[in-house]
Parts: structure tokens; C-alpha cells; sequence
């Protein structure tokens, strides 16, 4: 007689655990409707061998399994057998408020022997497994209760799409998550989306492809990290910063507060920010967005993928088309050319226009019983960038002032099983980037474009002119290990090397500086370290510890600062371990606490050490920063109540920075330099309603952050103890949107959104500096928007139509003293979804 197996529900591998609890009636899961029989191993047949496997199954809205990964292996053929069975199965989709949609379930098989019989009188042919009734695990997880995946009526756990953002705002992490399917229907960039979070700041110095400060919880710059899908975004494709990636290419952000997991490899001091693409990979799937506005601004998103479900051979491309003019209208001080007089002025904006055009392919494969996932991913960006003014200081107008950059690269991405528990990730990637800077014009232009007279020596920004070009070649490596020993245990171990080696050359001729460019620099980074989970009390209690190593190598040989210009060569060794831990407590469904600590260490960029041969000088003699950061909040997220779903989440804040390195802009130079201690104190809050029917939802959040100088030594020693200079304190954010839903056609959705963010002011300098009423002071602002946007969904196609109006009210904006912003501006964007 044949071997039998069972299906059953089961614990789930790390990081897997569904959030939707018990009495979740929202969430129907899906049901077995035609099974497939798994083939007994010859071999472990012959050695009397029995085993359980674990499958966590990917079922699409037409209930087809698209993937069946080994969440718990048994070996000896077994895995290899049930995966290839359960790629046979057929469900009835899961629902969710009675729409179909993707699922993920954990499916037990268990291959058992018929006991011995006589032989029989033939050769029997090879055994195989049958579908049985499931069997629910003593050691099961609070899962959604609903019929089984089998022919009984056990639980199953359920998992959606969408909820892998959900069990990371419900882990022990110290995360924020914003998932970004309204924001692609909506004109804003990355850099506004995100200014509307708690605890975030992004200050732009004009309009698209500007650049722009990110701040999170006080810490700006390279003190937090970014990524994409896991890659230094810098390495990825993106140079020109997080406010500029297309949001269109983005599922959803994860704001890493402070305490940063060690599966990004990363020497983050304040956080670190990771972009992920879309994930899926099931079927064919297509997507496309266009956007025009104010200031001659287009911007185009184009992508789609494929899986040949056979093969298991998968592709997906990507590409983007940014561009602005940014000629917008600001108020500026001029000469009047009769009587010399200076005087405000109206002028347009003429040199500050920016392009920007990328594209990526992926090809490989997935879902194959030697690989989860291997895929290459090739990609190129190219972007161009006019100077109005310099950097930081909107004074006097450059008309010729001109900076870009060409960065190809590609990463390689595998990831398996290896069986008992135990699954390996790795990835390779290498990039190279070319960077141009050109000043050498001769023209004197004034603020209406006009080249009113000839500078006695080229160079607008300063003389002699430059011309100049940069290249980098960077390397990165990563390795992660993961083992569950027992289901309420992980371990993780994560080794992440980077290279990265620059030179310069200048090409002007007449430039003394052409000598000093010459030379290497070269940075290697080894960032390492261990990580255990715990999880217990039935998923109330999930502790995360991890332990991180340092070390970083620094390189440079040409002619070196303080050699009076000789050649040298200058090295320079670091080593640093850091601590840290996160700890969540669920006292209910709708109520969880957070507590979380990191010892944090950044090490120095290539820019802070090096400069960037253009406007930033070097200055070799940086230290690594550290900082203590901890973390403590609540939150309470009640979804199913008679009045709709509440949302609150309040979390308090500490960092306390050794060495903290800042950018002096200095009007002799602009260069990086120490802060000997600083401390960010503060609190973040935001809450949020949405009514029965998501009629209407109202959002709002508010960030204190008191960030302050705490040291009598060093640089800018006599303000200890005052508020950090150039630094936003006190800002909020607030939505409310309207929604109709089947106006003209089944399942469509008509909705008005207005927004609002409100900064205090805030000084240039320390407080302590100078006579209150001549202190420079970025004003406060309160800026309003309005969306207005229409979605049509007729599967498989989701169509949405979008009419926004930035800076409604059309005040006077800053986010850097003196540099004026846009005022209102108009936008329309059209997506399709297929």
C-alpha cells in the first residue's frame, strides 16, 4: 500500500509569522480543491526512512501555487518530492472582505510507511505520497481560523499581500513602514513622501533633482543609511539620493529607527532606510506612470516582469525618465542698474534645470530545487544637474555651473535552503561611476540671466576654473546565514564587505590644482554580525540581540594636505564593536509595546574623508562617530471597531553622539568637521482614523526633537548646552482625504486629499551667537495640498487619474536660509496597472 502525508498548518521559519490574529473575519483562507500526489524517495523508501516537511506556499487571486519554498526540511529526498507536489495544487483563492487576492500559507507533508507486508507477487513500482487529513501541531501559532488546506477543518495560517509590512511594524524592530500604493497614484516625490512621516525631516535646497538634507530623529546625511532592496543605494543604481528615486518603482519604504538590523551589513549611526521594489514574482505583470507639472517637470516610470512557470525562468525590467526646468519665480536682492541701489526683485530661476533617465534588467531564475532565487540585475542611471548658486547659499546667481553623473553596475542575488533548518543569501555587486563638475565660465551674470560683465579670471563658483572628473569603482559583498534550531529560536550571522577606490583628474591645463587630483583614494569596509531571535508566549513576547563588528581601511596616496602639496601616502586602520537589542510585548491584538537600544558606530564616507574635489575640502583627520540609541514607544492599532479603525503610535527617542560629524559651510571652504558630543531627546506621535467603509480617513503626526550641544570642548566650545544649529526642532504633518466609492463604474473610487505640514523656525547658527534681532533665521512655515484623483479598477487593469496643487496657498517657502523654494505649483499624473 502507498506511503500517506498530511497537510497541516505549522509554526513558521524566521521572520514569517503571519499578524493577522484569530478573530480576524476579514480574511477568508484559501481551500485544497484539487491535490497532487507526492512521490515516496526511492531511496529513503528502501531505507525505511519517514519524514516531515513544512511548505510555504505562495497561492495567487486564481488560487494557482506560484511558489513553494521549504520553510522546514527533512531531507533525504523528501523536500524535493512535497515541493514538486504541492507546484500540482489548486485552491480556491483567499478572500479578503470577499475580494480575491494573493495568499501565503504553511502547508505540513508528512511521508509515512504502510507497515510491512508480505511482497508481492510482481515488482511493485515506486511509492507515492496521498493527500490525508491535516494535523494541527501541539506547537501551532495563534493562527487565522478558518476551514484548512486539506480536506478538514483545521487552521491554517494566512498571510496576504501586504502583510509582510504589518509583521514588520509588529516585530521587535525598531521600524516605521510606509507603503507607498497611494503615493504612486499621487505626484509627490520620494523626498515629500517621506517628509510625512514622524521622526523625519527632508529639506530640499530648490526644486526636482535638488539637493536635499534627510534627517531622522535629529541625525542627518551619511549618519543614516540607505538602500535598496538591501544594496547601498548608492551601489544600486540611485547616486542622486533618496528624495529623487521614482516612487513609482518602490512598494514600500522601511525607516529604520536608529537600531539597525544586521542583515544590511551597515555602519549606520541614526538608521538606516531601505527601498523595496516589488517582490513578487508570480505570472506576467505590467506597469507604467506619467506626470507633468509646473515648470516644464515630466517624469516617467515604465516596468514590467514575466515567470515562465514551467522553467522557473524569471524577468523583470525597469526604467525611468525625470526632467525640470525648476525656472520657477523667487524673490531675490539686485543692483538697480542707474542708480546702484540694491532692492527686491522678482526674478525666474534660469539655471537649475535637472534630467535624469535609468533603467534596470533582472533575468534569472526562482523556485527551482537549487535555488530559491538567482537573479543578475544589470542597470545604468545617468543624471545632469545646472547650479543656480552655491552650495547652501543663495546669493550670487551662476549661469554655467554644471555637475553630473554615470553610474552602470550590476548585482548578483542568490538565495537556498540548505536543509534542517538552515538557509544561505548572498549577494555580489560592483559599480562604476562617472562624475563631471564644470565652472569655467567668465561671465558676471545677474539674477535675470543676464552676463552683465567679464570676471578678471574664470570660475563662478571660485577661480581658477575647473573641470573635472571623478571615478569610482565600488565592490560589495554579502553573505547571511540563517539556522532556526526550534521554532521559537533563529540565529542569523551576516558578513558584509564594501571597496570602493576613487581618483580625480582635472582637466584644465591652467588649473594649479591638476597635480594634487592626482593619486587613488580607497576605502574597505567590513561591517559583520550575529543575530538571535527569540520568540515566546504564544508570539507576545519576540526578542531580537545582535552583536556588530567594524572594521574599516583607509587608503590615499598622491599629494596630501599639510605636505605643502609633496607626494605621500597617508593609512589609516579602524576597528569598533557595537551592541544592540530590540524587544516587543503584545499585552493584546490591537496593543504592543516597543523597547530598543543599539551602540551605534558610522564610520566616515569617501566624500567626508576625501572632499569631492569641488566644493568640499578634505579632511583626513575625521574619526569614526558612535552614539548611543534607544528607543520606547506603544501602539495601538484597532482596525474592527463599530466607529472604524484607530491608529496610535507614540515613540520616545535618545541620541547620544560622540564625535558627531557635521558640514561647516564656511564662505572660505565647506568641509567636515567634529562636533565633540551631541545629544537628540525627543518624542514622535501620530494617530490616525479611518471611518466604516473607508469613507473618510484623518492622519496626523507631530516630532519634538531637543538636540543639543553637550560639550565645552572642541569645535564651537562655547555653546555648550545650546540647540545644534540648522536643524529643524518641531514639525507636524496632518491628511484628511474623502472617498466615494462606485461612482460611475463597479469598483471604481473617487477622493479628495488635503495635506498639510507645518516647520517651526529655526537659526542658522548656534542661539548663542550674535544679537537676537539680526540672527539669521529660516521662518516657520505651513504649506497645504490638495489631491484630487480618480481610480477605475477592471481586472486585471487598475487605471488612476490624479490633479494635485503643491503649495496651495503659495507662501514664501524655505527649508535652508536664503534659498527659496517653489511656490504653488500645478500637477496631473496618469498610472496603469495590468
Amino acid at each position: 500500500m502507498p506511503a500517506a502525508a498530511s497537510a497541516a498548518p505549522a509554526v513558521p521559519p524566521e521572520g514569517e509569522r503571519s499578524p493577522l490574529g484569530a478573530g480576524d473575519a476579514r480574511i477568508e483562507p484559501p481551500r485544497l480543491v484539487e491535490g497532487a500526489e507526492a512521490e515516496y524517495p526511492p531511496e529513503a523508501r528502501a531505507a525505511r526512512r519517514e519524514g516531515d516537511v513544512v511548505l510555504k506556499l505562495l497561492i495567487d487571486a486564481e488560487g494557482r501555487v506560484t511558489e513553494a519554498e521549504i520553510a522546514s526540511p527533512a531531507g533525504h529526498g523528501f523536500d524535493e518530492a512535497a515541493r514538486a507536489a504541492a507546484l500540482r495544487f489548486r485552491f480556491t483563492p483567499a478572500r479578503r472582505g470577499g475580494t480575491p487576492v494573493a495568499s501565503r500559507i504553511l502547508y505540513g507533508y508528512e511521508f509515512r510507511l504502510p507497515e510491512e507486508e508480505p511482497p508481492p507477487p510482481a515488482p511493485a513500482s515506486s511509492a507515492h505520497a496521498q493527500v490525508a487529513a491535516p494535523r494541527a501541531p501541539a506547537t501551532a501559532p495563534r493562527p487565522v481560523q478558518g476551514p484548512g488546506p486539506a480536506t478538514g477543518g483545521g487552521p491554517v495560517e494566512v498571510t496576504v499581500r501586504g502583510a509582510e509590512a504589518e509583521r514588520l511594524r509588529q516585530s521587535a524592530q525598531a521600524i516605521k513602514v510606509i507603503e507607498t500604493e497611494e503615493a504612486r497614484r499621487r505626484t509627490a516625490d520620494m523626498g515629500e513622501v517621506l517628509a510625512r512621516t514622524e521622526g523625519v525631516g527632508v529639506r530640499r535646497s530648490a526644486g526636482l533633482g535638488s539637493w536635499s538634507r534627510f534627517s531622522l530623529n535629529g541625525l542627518t546625511d551619511d549618519q543614516i543609511r540607505f538602500f535598496l532592496d538591501g544594496v547601498p543605494l548608492e551601489l544600486a543604481g540611485f547616486p542622486f539620493g533618496i528624495s529623487n528615486v521614482p516612487v513609482n518603482l518602490v512598494e514600500r519604504v522601511e525607516i529604520y529607527r536608529g537600531v539597525v538590523p544586521v542583515r544590511l551589513g551597515a555602519d549606520a549611526l541614526g538608521g538606516a532606510v531601505n527601498l523595496v521594489t516589488d517582490p513578487d514574482v508570480r505570472g506576467t505583470h505590467g506597469a507604467a506612470s506619467y506626470e507633468i507639472g509646473s515648470y516644464d517637470t515630466h517624469r516617467l516610470t515604465l516596468s514590467a516582469r514575466h515567470l515562465h512557470e514551467p522553467s522557473g525562468f524569471f524577468t523583470r525590467v525597469s526604467g525611468f525618465f525625470d526632467s525640470a526646468k525648476n525656472d520657477y519665480p523667487v524673490d531675490v536682492v539686485t543692483a538697480d542698474p542707474t542708480t546702484g541701489r540694491e532692492g527686491t526683485a522678482r526674478a525666474y530661476r534660469f539655471h537649475d534645470a535637472y534630467r535624469a533617465a535609468g533603467g534596470s534588467a533582472e533575468l534569472g531564475f526562482v523556485n527551482r530545487p537549487w535555488a530559491r532565487r538567482l537573479l543578475l540585475r544589470a542597470f545604468v542611471t545617468d543624471h545632469d544637474k545646472e547650479h543656480q548658486h552655491r552650495f547652501g547659499v543663495m546669493k550670487e546667481p551662476y549661469g554655467e555651473v554644471t555637475s553630473g553623473e554615470t553610474v552602470p553596475g550590476a548585482t548578483l542575488q542568490y538565495e537556498q535552503g540548505l536543509g534542517r533548518g538552515v538557509a544561505v543569501e548572498a549577494l555580489l555587486g560592483y559599480t562604476y561611476g562617472r562624475a563631471t563638475f564644470l565652472d569655467v565660465s567668465d561671465c558676471i551674470y545677474d539674477w535675470f540671466g543676464r552676463c552683465g560683465r567679464k570676471r578678471p579670471k574664470p570660475g563662478e563658483d571660485e577661480s581658477p576654473p575647473r573641470d573635472r572628473v571623478f571615478r569610482e569603482h565600488s565592490g560589495l559583498g554579502r553573505l547571511s546565514l540563517r539556522y532556526r534550531p526550534h521554532p521559537e529560536h533563529a540565529l542569523r550571522l551576516s558578513v558584509s564587505p564594501t571597496f570602493i577606490t576613487r581618483t580625480a583628474e582635472e582637466r584644465r591645463p591652467d588649473n594649479p590644482a591638476r597635480d594634487q587630483l592626482r593619486g587613488e583614494h580607497s576605502l574597505f569596509t567590513w561591517v559583520h554580525g550575529v543575530e538571535h531571535q527569540l520568540n515566546l508566549l504564544d508570539d507576545r513576547l519576540e526578542n531580537s540581540f545582535f552583536v556588530k563588528d567594524y572594521v574599516q581601511m583607509l587608503r590615499m596616496k598622491g599629494r596630501l594636505p599639510g605636505l605643502d602639496g609633496r607626494l605621500g601616502r597617508r593609512e589609516r586602520d579602524t576597528h569598533r564593536l557595537g551592541v544592540g537589542d530590540g524587544l516587543r510585548y503584545r499585552f493584546s491584538e490591537w496593543l504592543y509595546a516597543k523597547a530598543s537600544y543599539e551602540w551605534a558606530t558610522r564610520l566616515p564616507r569617501p566624500v567626508e574623508v576625501f572632499g569631492d574635489g569641488a566644493m568640499i575640502v578634505a579632511n583626513l583627520e575625521l574619526k569614526p562617530e558612535t552614539s548611543h540609541n534607544g528607543n520606547l514607544g506603544f501602539t495601538i492599532d484597532a482596525r474592527d471597531t463599530a466607529s472604524g479603525a484607530w491608529r496610535l503610535d507614540a515613540n520616545g527617542f535618545l541620541r547620544a553622539v560622540e564625535r558627531l560629524i557635521v558640514l561647516n559651510n564656511r564662505t572660505d571652504s565647506i568641509q567636515y568637521i567634529h562636533v565633540t558630543g551631541a545629544r537628540s531627546l525627543g518624542i514622535e506621535a501620530a494617530a490616525g482614523w479611518t471611518s466604516p467603509g473607508e469613507h473618510v480617513a484623518l492622519d496626523g503626526n507631530i516630532t519634538y526633537d531637543d538636540f543639543r550641544k553637550t560639550s565645552d570642548e572642541g569645535n564651537f566650545a562655547r555653546s555648550e548646552g545650546e540647540r545644534m544649529p540648522n536643524r529643524p526642532w518641531l514639525f507636524a504633518n496632518g491628511s484628511a482625504r474623502v472617498q466615494l466609492k462606485d461612482v460611475v463604474a463597479p469598483r471604481d473610487t473617487i477622493s479628495l486629499t488635503w495635506d498639510t505640514r507645518y516647520v517651526h523656525g529655526f537659526y542658522l547658527g548656534f542661539a548663542n551667537w550674535g544679537l537676537v534681532e539680526s540672527k539669521a533665521k529660516v521662518p516657520s512655515q505651513l504649506l497645504h495640498s490638495i489631491a484630487l484623483t480618480y481610480v477605475v479598477r477592471d481586472e486585471p487593469r487598475t487605471v488612476s487619474f490624479t490633479l494635485e496643487a503643491h503649495n496651495l496657498t503659495d507662501e514664501p517657502a524655505f527649508d535652508f536660509y536664503g534659498i527659496q523654494r517653489p511656490g504653488r505649483t500645478l500637477f496631473s499624473k496618469a498610472t496603469l496597472e495590468m
